[in-house]
């Protein structure tokens, strides 16, 4: 998992991922879809838990999830399709970009998004 160095940096609040109580997001360890949709479940719910705080307005958090839920629901296909599940959480990822407060499920959706690449 990568490693940010923030020295300097001056955030009011942002929301961490490790250490939640669904079990650290680890896309270091995705070695099949199966792994991959346990990851994505933890980063769906890491979301929610992030809208809920306030760290991401309800109406992003929404479309964040709905794409996270549509990459899910391909990767669980038999045959997955490696371009839409790349589509839905590159969208996810682009939405969310821009918010400070949100930066480590950026770096989480980065990380499925190799993931993804790596193993389809």
């Amino acid at each position: 998992m990568p490693i940010f160095d923030q020295r300097g940096s001056k955030v009011n609040k942002q929301f961490n991922i490790a250490g939640n109580v669904y079990g650290d997001i680890n896309f270091g360890e995705v070695q099949d879809k199966t792994d991959l949709v346990a990851e994505l479940k933890k980063l769906l719910a890491e979301v929610s838990k992030a809208a809920q705080s306030g760290n991401i307005n309800n109406e992003l958090s929404i479309d964040v999830e709905a794409n996270i839920k549509k990459a899910i629901v391909q990767t669980e296909k038999p045959q997955p399709d490696k371009n839409v599940v790349l589509k839905h959480l590159g969208e996810a990822k682009a939405l969310i970009e821009g918010v400070t407060s949100a930066i480590g499920l950026v770096a989480a959706l980065s990380q499925a998004i190799e993931i993804v690449r790596r193993i389809f």
